[in-house]
C-alpha cells in the first residue's frame, strides 16, 4: 500500500517490489500467486480555510501458505513439563546474528520512538533455518517452538511460560558481548524511563524483533540439536538461553545475577490487560472481569482428561450400516464433520437438506437416526434455531413426518449447536422433551469459540452410555448457547447429559469455564428414554485426536468423543 505520486513514494514502491519480487522470494524459492494493492493512501481536505492531508507510510503485508503433510507434527508454544521428557532447555536461534535492531519494535513504540534501523531478513539464513527446523521436528527433537520476531525474546519466553503454566529462567550471558555493545536504537532519548544512554545490549537482547525462534529441547538431546544447527550453518547464532524453574516465575539472569523476576500469573495478567479492558467495554463487563481474575490463579491446573472408559477399546462392527440423515439448513456448515463421525462409527451418512424434505425428495421413514448440525443457519441471526424449527412446525406435512420419526421406538436424534436450538424448539413433538430449555444469547454477549472442560454425568442418553464420570475438553462455538428454562420446575426436571466444569472438575458457574452462562453448567440434555440428546458443544469436531488443540500425550487416532457415535451404533444393533 502506498501513496502513489506523492514525493518519493513511487521510488520507494519500486524498490520494495524489486526487493520482494526479484530478490527475496526467488532466493527463498517461493512464488506470489496473487496480490492486492491500494495506491491511494493519501487524503486531503480543507479545514478552517487551511489545506490538510494525511499520508500513510508505504507498507507491505504478506500472508504465506504451504501444504502440510501431517498436522500431527505441528509445533506449539506449550512448554512440556511432564516427567516423560525430564530436564529441558530453551535454545534461541538468532537469525539477527547478534544484531538487535529495535526500529519499529513494540518496545520502541511503548517509549514513543520509531528507531532508525529495523530488523532485516537474510534469505540464505532463513532458508537454512526452515530446513533445520523441519529436520529437527522430523527427528522428534523439538518439544515446543515459538517465533521470536513478534515482541522479542522476553515476550516469546513469557508466552511459552503462559501456555505451559511453568516458570522460565533466561540466562543472557551468551547473548551480551562487550564487543557487540551498541546504543539501544533511539531509546537514549527517554532518560526518565530507562536511565539515560543505554550502554549494553540487555534491552536489545530481550526486546529486539529480529527473526528467530525459541525452541524447547530435552537436555539430553542438546548435543544432537546443536550439531544439526551447526550442520545447517546456524551454529554461530544458536544459543542455550534458558530452563524451566519450579517457582512458577519469569526470571532473567546476567553475569550470575538475577536482574528481573516476577510471578508467571502476575505477568500473564499484565499480558492480558489490554484485551481485558477492551472486553470490559465491548462485552459483558462481569464476564470480562471473571476471566481476568481467573488468570491470577497460579494453581489453576489447566485442561485435563479423566476418563472412566477406554477410548481404545475394540469396536466390533456387524457390517450393516444403518442410514442416518445428516440434516442441515441454509448456512449450516458442520455437516461434513458430523457425517464423518457417524461414518467412522459404522453408519451410512446421508446428506439431507431441509429443501429435500420440503420437496418430498427424501422421507425420514427410511432413517434410523437424524443429526441436526451446527454452523450458521440463516446467517446465525438471532433465533436462527427457532427459524429452522418453525420451518417444520408450520408445515403440516413436515410436522407430521418429524413427529412420526420421533414417535418410532427404533429411532434416535442428536442436535448440536444450531441443531440443538432447532431440536429444543421442536420439544412439543419430541417425546420426553417437555422440560427442555430454549437457547438464548450468551451471557458474555459475544460469540464464544473456546476449548473448555465438561463432565459427563450419569444419564439415560444412548450416546453417553459407559462414559459417566468422565471429564475432558470439548469445542464450543456459538453465540446463542445459554439455556433458559420456562421455570424452576422445568430446570429441576431436565435431564442433564453434559455439564461445564472448571479446570478442577467443579461445576462451572463463572466465565470462561462456563462460556455461555447456562445455569448449573448445563451444556447438553436428553430425554427419559435417552433416544434424543441435544448439546451446544461440538463433539463431532474432535472425534479424531488430531482435531483437538490439546490432548494428553499418547492418545491414539480416535479421541474419546468417538465413543459417543459408536454408542449410537451399538444401540441400533
Amino acid at each position: 500500500m502506498a501513496a502513489a505520486g506523492h514525493g518519493a513514494e513511487d521510488a520507494a514502491l519500486f524498490d520494495t517490489v524489486k526487493s520482494v519480487g526479484l530478490d527475496f522470494c526467488p532466493a527463498l524459492g517461493v512464488s506470489i500467486p496473487v496480490g492486492k494493492d491500494s495506491l491511494s493512501m493519501r487524503t486531503r481536505w480543507e479545514e478552517g480555510g487551511a489545506q490538510k492531508q494525511v499520508t500513510a507510510p508505504l507498507s507491505l503485508i504478506v500472508t504465506a501458505f504451504a501444504p502440510c503433510a501431517d498436522v500431527r507434527a505441528t509445533l506449539t508454544p506449550e512448554l512440556r513439563r511432564d516427567a516423560e521428557v525430564g530436564e529441558t532447555e530453551l535454545v534461541l536461534v538468532d537469525l539477527g546474528v547478534g544484531r538487535n535492531r529495535l526500529g519499529g519494535s513494540a518496545l520502541a513504540q511503548v517509549y514513543g520512538v520509531s528507531g532508525s534501523e529495523p530488523p532485516d531478513a537474510d534469505a540464505t539464513l532463513l532458508t537454512a533455518f526452515f530446513g533445520a527446523i523441519q529436520q529437527l521436528n522430523r527427528a522428534g527433537l523439538l518439544l515446543a517452538y515459538h517465533d521470536r520476531s513478534d515482541g522479542g525474546l522476553f515476550a516469546a519466553a513469557c508466552e511459552m511460560s503462559f501456555a505451559g503454566h511453568v516458570g522460565v529462567s533466561l540466562n543472557l550471558d551468551t547473548l551480551c558481548y562487550d564487543e557487540l555493545m551498541n546504543d539501544v536504537d533511539g531509546l537514549e532519548r527517554k532518560p526518565e524511563v530507562i536511565g539515560g544512554r543505554v550502554k549494553d545490549r540487555l534491552l536489545g537482547v530481550l526486546f529486539s524483533e529480529e527473526l528467530g525462534a525459541l525452541l524447547q529441547v530435552k537436555r539430553s538431546d542438546r548435543g544432537a540439536v546443536m550439531q544439526m544447527l551447526r550442520d545447517a550453518g546456524l551454529g554461530a547464532c544458536s544459543h542455550v538461553v534458558g530452563t524451566q524453574n519450579e517457582r512458577d516465575e519469569i526470571r532473567v539472569w546476567r553475569n550470575a545475577k538475577q536482574v528481573f523476576a516476577a510471578p508467571r500469573a502476575e505477568l500473564q495478567q499484565l499480558w492480558s490487560e489490554t484485551s481485558f479492558r477492551i472486553a470490559r467495554l465491548r462485552d459483558d463487563a462481569a464476564c470480562a472481569q471473571e476471566e481476568f481474575d481467573a488468570l491470577a490463579d497460579a494453581a489453576d491446573p489447566g485442561l485435563s482428561a479423566q476418563l472412566t472408559f477406554d477410548p481404545a477399546a475394540p469396536f466390533v462392527a456387524s457390517g450393516a450400516r444403518p442410514k442416518i440423515a445428516i440434516l442441515r439448513e441454509q448456512g449450516v456448515n458442520g455437516q461434513v464433520e458430523m457425517a464423518a463421525a457417524f461414518d467412522r462409527a459404522g453408519f451410512e451418512s446421508i446428506d439431507v437438506h431441509m429443501s429435500d424434505l420440503q420437496a418430498g425428495r427424501v422421507d425420514l421413514k427410511h432413517f434410523k437416526g437424524v443429526a441436526a448440525c451446527g454452523g450458521f443457519s440463516y446467517g446465525d441471526v438471532l433465533g436462527a434455531g427457532q427459524g429452522w424449527a418453525k420451518s417444520v412446525l408450520f408445515n403440516e406435512r413436515l410436522r407430521g413426518e418429524f413427529a412420526a420419526f420421533f414417535g418410532r421406538a427404533d429411532t434416535f436424534a442428536l442436535g448440536v449447536c444450531n441443531g440443538c436450538q432447532m431440536m429444543s424448539n421442536l420439544a412439543a413433538i419430541v417425546p420426553g422433551a417437555a422440560a427442555w430449555p430454549t437457547f438464548q444469547r450468551n451471557r458474555s454477549e459475544q460469540f464464544e469459540a473456546r476449548f473448555v472442560m465438561v463432565e459427563i454425568p450419569d444419564s439415560p442418553s444412548i450416546f453417553l452410555q459407559g462414559m459417566a464420570g468422565s471429564k475432558l475438553p470439548i469445542v464450543v462455538s456459538h453465540g446463542e448457547g445459554r439455556a433458559v428454562f420456562a421455570d424452576a420446575a422445568a430446570q429441576d426436571a431436565a435431564l442433564v447429559a453434559l455439564r461445564y466444569v472448571d479446570n478442577r472438575g467443579a461445576v462451572a458457574t463463572i466465565f470462561p469455564f462456563n462460556p455461555i452462562g447456562s445455569p448449573a453448567g448445563f451444556a447438553g440434555l436428553t430425554t427419559p428414554d435417552g433416544r434424543f440428546t441435544i448439546m451446544m458443544p461440538h463433539p463431532e469436531r474432535i472425534f479424531r485426536t488430531v482435531q483437538m488443540s490439546w490432548h494428553p500425550q499418547g492418545w491414539g487416532e480416535n479421541s474419546p468423543w468417538l465413543a459417543m457415535f459408536r454408542n449410537a451404533r451399538k444401540w441400533v444393533g
